[in-house]
């Protein structure tokens, strides 16, 4: 059994001290991909280092995300672009829109976010979107921009039932992570509507563990625990869960046009 980690930070500090060994234990766990996005221009010589010294398992994004679009956003994106030039990413993300800390830079996340979703039509590369307080902005965005050429996953998806039929009526994914364990979540309720062929799975790692290891790191080696509760939800073994999330993370990332390897 083969899964895929389609969003995890693990090329973060909080990694620094055991990398390998977190890398190792995914694998082990039968995690034998995973796919890096990035924040800002000061990530990325983190990000594309630790995907070299795992060239056959880890996988990096190239994005600016919406919490780190301050006065010099366009400075940033103006360095995100060269990188993406000249070198090789499998998306670009994560990318979106984020009005729950603070709106300060509420219109130049917009420009950020379509400048971006340009990047990934021009590069033929899918989109991973970030989205917190800011459902209604962010589908209403995609919709303007769905010309035929855009793909993507809605990353750490927490919508409402409706919001995630209009990201399905896009062609887009939508990222299942940690929160579909937690005990008072009502994503099973959206997940058990959902036709599996739509879902991918996700850790958000560090962040957002999944039950039973709430209140600690996340990394994926954990991605297991969210498969076993897709299954649960949608009454089905483990291995069909693994094969057809797998399947959808290779078709929307890894296919030959998208391969970092290529």
């Amino acid at each position: 059994m083969k899964l895929i980690d389609t969003h995890t930070h693990i090329y973060l500090e909080d990694f620094d001290a055991d990398k390998d060994e977190v890398v190792q234990r995914a694998i082990n766990n039968g995690v034998t991909q995973m796919l890096l996005p990035n924040i800002d221009k000061d990530s990325v010589t983190l990000l594309l280092e630790f995907c070299a010294n795992y060239p056959d398992n880890c996988y990096p994004m190239i994005g600016l995300h919406p919490t780190s679009v301050k006065d010099d956003y366009r400075e940033q994106l103006r360095f995100l672009e060269k990188t993406l030039i000249e070198n090789k990413f499998v998306a670009i993300g994560e990318i979106g829109l984020d009005f729950y800390w603070d709106k300060t830079y509420y219109e130049q996340q917009f420009d950020a976010f379509r400048t971006q979703v340009n990047w990934a039509k021009q590069h033929h590369l899918p989109v991973a979107v970030h989205t917190r307080n800011a459902f209604p902005q962010i589908l209403d965005e995609l919709e303007a921009l769905q010309d035929g050429n855009l793909r993507g996953v809605l990353h750490c998806f927490s919508g409402t039932y409706e919001e995630a039929q209009r990201a399905l009526a896009l062609g887009f994914y939508l990222g299942i992570g940690g929160v579909l364990t937690y005990k008072k979540s009502t994503l099973p309720d959206i997940v058990k509507k959902i036709p599996i062929e739509r879902l991918l799975l996700e850790t958000d790692a560090p962040f957002l563990p999944p039950v039973p290891y709430r209140g600690k790191r996340n990394e994926p080696a954990y991605l297991i625990e969210i498969a076993k509760k897709i299954a649960e939800v949608k009454e089905t073994d483990l291995e069909t869960v693994a094969y057809l999330c797998t399947e959808n993370s290779k078709k929307l990332f890894l296919t030959a046009q998208n391969d970092t390897r290529r």
